[in-house]
Formats: structure tokens, C-alpha cells, sequence
């Protein structure tokens, strides 16, 4: 079973290259940081004050390959934590079938973000990480 979350901060550090997103239940209290890379971090804060990049950013350019290939990004899962590690898949309806692509959660969200699609995370991680 997996959760749904929201994006409910991102701290961007301009002296690190590592930069702190946190994701809060929907319909719960407890959150949770995901370390993330500075282009990731700037790819989100850009697209939630709406600010637009002169030529697309790998997130929008994976958005268009998607949308050309009759494709329909669904939602966003963390699915798991190995190691300190957290793993994400993109589900995408593509002709009638789900596919589910292998991502880094940063990128997954990146992408998620600019798409406007939901966000979940497994129950066992939340159960792990959740605060």
C-alpha cells in the first residue's frame, strides 16, 4: 500500500550541493527530508514559483518524450530505502497498460512537479522514515 504526499519544503542552500526536500503525508501528520542535488532542487523551485527556463530542462524534455510517445505520466512513487538510499519508479499509462520506470526520487519529483501528478510513498518506508 502506498501513501499519498505532498511536497511541503524544499531548503536550497546555495554553499552545499546537496539540498533538502521534505514530503508530509496527505492525510496524516509525519514527514520526512530527501537529500537531493542542486540542479534538482533548482528544477523544482523554478517550476513552483513558475518561473521558465529559455530551452527545456531534462525533466521537461523527459515530459515531451512521454507525452510524443502517447504516454501519461500517472503519479510518482517511492517505493523503497536500502542503505540510506531512496528509490523511486514513474508510473506511466501508456496504450491501455501501466509501466513503471526506475528513477532517482529527485528526478522523479522533478518531473512530477512540473506535471502536476501525485505523489506516494510506500507504507514501509514511511513506516521507516516517517516522523
Amino acid at each position: 500500500m502506498a501513501l499519498q504526499v505532498e511536497l511541503k519544503r524544499i531548503i536550497i542552500t546555495e554553499t552545499s550541493d546537496q539540498q533538502v526536500i521534505y514530503l508530509k503525508e496527505v492525510a496524516g501528520e509525519r514527514s520526512f527530508p530527501i537529500v537531493i542535488g542542486s540542479t534538482e532542487a533548482f528544477a523544482i523551485d523554478r517550476r513552483l514559483k513558475g518561473q521558465p527556463t529559455p530551452r527545456p530542462q531534462t525533466h521537461e524534455l523527459l515530459s515531451s518524450v512521454i507525452e510524443k510517445l502517447e504516454g501519461k505520466l500517472e503519479r510518482i512513487l517511492i517505493n523503497d530505502l536500502q542503505d540510506h538510499t531512496f528509490f523511486a519508479r514513474l508510473v506511466i499509462r501508456h496504450h491501455g497498460k501501466t509501466v513503471e520506470i526506475d528513477s532517482r526520487p529527485s528526478d522523479a519529483i522533478a518531473l512530477g512537479v512540473s506535471n502536476n501528478v501525485p505523489i506516494f510513498v510506500a507504507e514501509h518506508v514511511m513506516d521507516e522514515v516517517g516522523t
